[in-house]
């Protein structure tokens, strides 16, 4: 079960050096290779083998490949010819343009670049056919160690290449990302936020040309200068455009980077200009301000090279920012830090982070429009306490990212609609029923929901405590998650579903009552009948009479009660510890049971007999004041509903047993470790 459980502690952002070692046999690159020298041999990758498997999961290779190494390729490999540098990415037959025009970023922050890629390997005498890169997945460095076979035809690289045919640092690169989402396939189709992210553990932001502010060009400006990571594409009407080429030689539904921004003096007047790369490293706009206008003609030498202006079919290309905003249509920006590009203050950003999961049937209830179910997706309290320097507000970012949908592309998983709310916070604790959030609107929320990896939005709200709701579109949809809060001010977060608290009341000791009820002198008609005239009955009598009563309930489903069923009853509920329920400790269980019965049918909406097992944690707490964490709720549900999320009497009346039991065996050993540490304190 992929979704059970994530502990969803607030956590530290994770630490760019502290990459753990990823490889199955738990060593790290360094130990891996300086095994495969001393055995004098080149290092073949078990997790990622020269097969199919890691090329494709739903297709067969549509050509014969020939894995190779880059010696068997080239006379002279090299890893990095004249420093890594965005012609050093050419697309190939794969449709990951997505994943190169991120890599075509990467290459703008040699800090950021060295992280990815450790620059201090080679073709050198120390050579061993072994490789490794470093990737943020989810608040953590993964080091992803790959051997050097590449997928060829006819000798030459078959995926991402070099513009020079000996450089194979983005070959390689390309393959350790293979390897990190489980295969060359699985890298089909993206964003480019999403390996912009993974490339700095950075936060994204995206913008609607059409819709972008004002200062969109100095927007811009100021990311690049910060070294953010860009990229920009054009929106495609239908699966038949994607990758149509429009006149001016653009193409739709393609990912681009942008590597440039500046302005240059044109005819007596400042001109704006961007440029934008295409990462099949041809291909190129062919408007104003491409390669071979006109318009370049009236520009110096000096300015040119100042541009690094060249008129070479390399997929690099000048264009007038007023044409971008005509022709493009989404930009999005990976920022290293969550700064206000919109600011000139850089800040020192807090965040905290929290790991967890939409599991069917307990917490996986769907967005707001799906009220029955809403409230029963995971909780996070917001503490606002700090307003901005001179500001009346918090400003704080909320990204929320769903986890390793990209791995498990070969299950039959696609990314899933998500996004989240955010509403102001009652003066108690304890997670929120669905009444508040029939009665109360959000204060704010994300502004859509859409089917990426992450959706991010950036807030200003009063000082206060507010309820961060999480959530998948639709109901029912499985998946773990990851949300970072960043704030400008330290904001304190906490998980309202991850304590477990137990009201129960003390067990009353039974006692014969004055006079009889009706249901009473029935009840001890069947106990004579069926335990003799010692008055106590075992489990297997017990059995017996609980499944003739309760068969006689019409508004309840109920299928059977067990004989350990029963058993458990008797643990509960047996005063004299003789392993058997005499008459008056039965009328106790009957008591607590018809109470449960009531609650029960409260709690059956529809009326068709049984409860939805979203309902489950209120009913817990409507029974015996249980409070129980997100795992705990998830684990009873996987093991009590059915397929239909649907919970019957018996299998509530089960649960209930059982956790009180565990309940009654926790509070004794709390009583017991409390009288010893007063002992070993001396009171």
């Amino acid at each position: 079960m992929p979704y059970l459980y994530q502990d969803s502690k607030p956590r530290l952002p994770a630490l760019p050096r502290a990459a753990r070692a990823t490889h199955s046999s738990g060593k790290a690159y360094k130990e891996l290779k300086q095994e495969c020298l001393r055995r004098g041999v080149l290092f073949e990758d078990p997790d990622f083998p020269a097969c199919s498997s890691s090329l494709f999961f739903s297709e067969k290779p549509p050509i014969p490949f020939v894995w190779k190494r880059p010696m068997d390729i080239v006379k002279d490999p090299r890893f990095i010819l004249g420093g890594a540098t965005r012609t050093d990415i050419c697309q190939g037959d794969l449709g990951d343009c997505w994943l190169l025009a991120a890599i075509a970023s990467l290459t703008l922050n040699e800090k950021t670049l060295a992280r990815v890629v450790p620059l201090d390997q080679n073709f050198g005498p120390d050579y061993a056919g072994i490789f490794h890169f470093q990737f943020w997945q989810h608040n953590e460095w993964l080091d992803v160690v790959i051997d050097d076979r590449l997928p060829t035809f006819n000798g030459r690289l078959v995926f991402l290449h070099s513009a020079e045919h000996n450089e194979f640092w983005s070959a390689l690169l390309e393959k350790a990302y293979a390897k990190l989402n489980g295969s060359y396939e699985a890298l089909k189709g993206g964003s480019t936020i999403e390996a912009m992210e993974d490339f700095t553990g950075g936060v994204g932001e995206m913008y609607e040309v059409k819709k972008a502010p004002d200062n969109f060009y100095e927007i811009l400006e100021k990311a690049l200068k910060r070294c953010s990571m860009v990229g920009c594409s054009i929106d495609i009407s239908s699966a038949a455009e994607s990758e149509a080429k429009t006149r001016f030689g653009l193409i739709k539904g393609h990912a681009y980077s942008v590597t440039g921004i500046d302005k240059v003096n044109y005819q007596g007047r400042q001109v704006q200009l961007i440029r934008i790369r295409n990462p099949w490293g041809q291909v190129e706009w062919n408007g104003p301000w491409s390669d071979n206008s006109p318009e370049w003609h009236s520009i110096s030498l000096s300015e040119q090279r100042r541009l690094s202006q060249a008129a070479l079919d390399d997929g690099e290309f000048w264009m007038k920012f007023e044409d971008f905003k005509v022709h493009f249509d989404k930009v999005e920006i990976c920022n290293l830090t969550p700064d206000a590009l919109e600011d000139n203050t850089a800040h020192k950003w807090e965040v905290t982070i929290h790991q967890g999961s939409w599991v069917r049937g307990s917490t996986a209830g769907g967005c707001r429009n799906f009220l029955e179910t809403f409230w029963t997706n995971p909780q996070i309290k917001l503490h606002l306490t700090e307003k901005d320097d001179g500001q009346d507000d918090c400003t704080f970012i909320a990204a929320l990212m769903q986890k390793d949908r990209r791995k498990l592309k070969k299950l039959g998983a696609e990314m899933l609609t998500i996004g989240y709310s955010i509403y102001e916070s009652p003066s108690r604790d304890g997670h929120l029923g669905k009444d508040f959030f029939r009665y109360h609107p959000s204060k704010a929320r994300s502004k859509t929901y859409i089917n990426l990896r992450e959706v991010s939005n950036r807030f200003k709200l009063p000082p206060g405590d507010y309820i961060l709701i999480p959530t998948t579109f639709e109901p029912h949809q499985e998946a773990d998650f990851c949300l970072r809060i960043f704030s400008e001010k330290k904001a304190i977060t906490e998980d309202l579903d991850e304590n477990v608290a137990i009201d129960l009341p003390e067990p009353p000791n039974p006692t014969p009552s004055p006079q009889e009820t009706e249901e009473e002198k029935q009840f001890r008609a069947l106990f004579e009948q069926i335990s003799g005239k010692d008055m106590e009955i075992a489990a297997e009598e017990l059995e017996y009479v609980l499944n003739a009563v309760l068969k006689k309930i019409k508004n309840i489903k109920f299928k059977n009660l067990s004989l350990i069923s029963c058993r458990n009853i008797i643990s509960l509920m047996d005063t004299s510890g003789n392993g058997k329920l005499e008459f008056n400790e039965f009328k106790v269980f009957w008591e607590k049971m018809k109470k449960w019965i009531s609650i029960f049918l409260q709690f059956d909406f529809d009326k068709s007999g049984s409860m939805s097992s979203y309902e489950l944690r209120s009913a817990l707490n409507a029974a015996e004041g249980y409070q129980l964490s997100n795992y705990l709720l998830q684990l009873i549900v996987l093991r009590y509903s059915d397929e239909q999320f649907q919970i019957e009497f018996d299998d509530f009346l089960n649960c209930l047993v059982r956790l009180e039991n565990a309940s009654r065996v926790f509070q004794a050993l709390s009583v017991k470790n409390k009288e010893f540490i007063n002992l070993n304190i001396g009171e």
